[in-house]
């Protein structure tokens, strides 16, 4: 290592010092980009010296660590991305977002856990490994993009090519769920939440035309209000709810740890899809969006001045596509919902939900087993992503891809992820090292 970077703390607060945002690329410009890949350079030199890099566009960085034999199930693919989020200056951050403040036992500062601090503790582990003269048994790639948060045309050039090749990963693994210390409000235990499937997503644009002119005689149905009556009727109850089969496990294993109540409640729950659906439905927020479809206008226009009727007015709404649906399905029922002839639906982008991968293979075992190590006594939980990562580009043609950050993250630390006062435990990032570091040495 670096002798003027003692630490993994050191070393996480220099690349938080880089504002890589990719949503202010035109502002910024690249530098701190280039400037990111430099330091990863200088930081883990035998990383670079032992490993083959590709760049793929101007964002996504794929490095080969070829392993003792060539094994026909593929390799292993450790993603991760170092763009962040912005930060809105307003807000008041207990250290300064890209300070990389060292304090009270932990790094703080935009990135700590979304995504620096798990990318930062794959680099770790293959540079402690290659330090000790290891080689997997297999081909390992570490694919990192740098436009996650906005794009992610890194990691999908990256996948492309893969897939070109013929290089079918056997296990990929990146972002997505933490060992928790709350998993469920009802499950108040640590659990290692594992995501096994991620909903799609879809963005939409609802447009209308209508008569223009002076506000004060107004026809019965203006512009405006078609539009606005378009995203009333795509309700909350859109969509059925249903519960997908990595949902019922996580119940059901969640239940071990619980309370007798709580878990005859939660095995009862894991035994019937149906109710379940229902209830996580009734209860709104996360539970709701586990198990069906999510609707959620974002952005409407219209109009140039408070007395003059709008020709044309839009609405933009983005939704998260539950597991076994499908952007064609979905379009569909909002256009069924809709049900106006004279409201235009216009699809601005859109991914299909991936399908869920399984937990009774060798590649679910390896992850528990490595986290047996890293964590003793927290349990692998499966369960659905919620939001959208940049290993959706893999799971069209690799069998097992799974959404799990090595780190320790509490209720609160998860609220600070694209939110203000992100940080992330010294000894959280360790753990993670040890995680990857194990599940290299285990790999086969």
């Amino acid at each position: 290592m670096n002798a003027d970077v003692p630490g993994i703390a050191e070393r996480l607060s220099r690349m938080i010092q880089l504002p890589t945002v990719s949503a202010e690329l035109d502002a910024r410009g690249s530098a701190p980009f280039e400037d990111f890949v430099a330091l990863i350079a200088e930081l883990y030199p035998r990383v670079h010296a032992a490993l083959t890099l590709e760049r793929h566009t101007d964002f996504g960085l794929l490095f080969h660590w070829v392993g003792r034999r060539a094994a026909p199930e593929g390799p292993l693919v450790l993603m991760a991305h170092y763009d962040v989020v912005p930060v809105d200056e307003s807000d008041a951050w207990p250290h300064p977002p890209f300070a990389g403040a060292i304090a009270d036992g932990s790094v703080h500062g935009r990135g700590a856990l979304d995504d620096k601090g798990p990318l930062i503790v794959i680099l770790e582990a293959v540079e402690n490994l290659l330090a000790e003269g290891f080689t997997p048994a297999r081909d390992v790639y570490l694919s990192f993009g740098g436009d996650e948060e906005t794009s992610g045309g890194g990691a999908a050039a990256i996948a492309t090519v893969l897939r070109e090749r013929g290089i079918v990963p056997w296990l990929v693994l990146d972002e997505g769920g933490a060992v928790t210390d709350e998993p469920l409000p009802l499950a108040p235990h640590p659990a290692a939440m594992i995501g096994v499937g991620e909903k799609g997503t879809l963005t939409i644009r609802l447009s209308a035309q209508g008569e223009g002119g002076h506000a004060s005689a107004p026809p019965s149905m203006t512009a405006v209000r078609r539009i606005a009556r378009a995203v009333h009727r795509l309700g909350p109850g859109t969509f059925r709810p249903r519960t997908p089969k990595a949902i019922a496990r996580m119940l059901t294993l969640l239940a071990d740890g619980a309370p007798r109540p709580t878990r005859i409640l939660l095995r009862t729950l894991g035994a019937l899809p149906p109710v379940t659906a229902r209830v996580l439905a009734a209860l709104g927020g996360d539970s709701a969006a586990v198990v069906r479809t999510t609707v959620a206008p974002t952005m409407q226009s219209g109009g140039t001045a408070a007395n003059v009727l709008p020709s044309q007015a839009t609405a933009t709404i983005n939704l998260r596509i539950a597991l076994g649906e499908s952007v064609a399905t979905t379009v569909a029922r909002v256009r069924r919902r809709i049900a106006d002839p004279k409201v235009d639906i216009e699809v601005l982008g859109g991914d299909d939900p991936s399908p869920e991968s399984p937990t009774d293979n060798a590649q679910f075992a390896l992850l528990a087993d490595a986290l047996a190590v890293s964590h003793p006594g927290i349990p692998a939980i499966p369960y659905v992503m919620l939001a959208a990562t940049d290993s959706r580009h893999f799971h069209r043609f690799s069998p097992a891809v799974y959404r799990f950050a090595p780190l320790e993250m509490s209720v609160a630390q998860r609220a600070a992820i694209h939110g203000v006062g992100e940080s992330v435990e010294i000894a959280s990032l360790e753990r993670g090292e040890r995680f990857h570091r194990t599940l290299l040495e285990r790999l086969q």
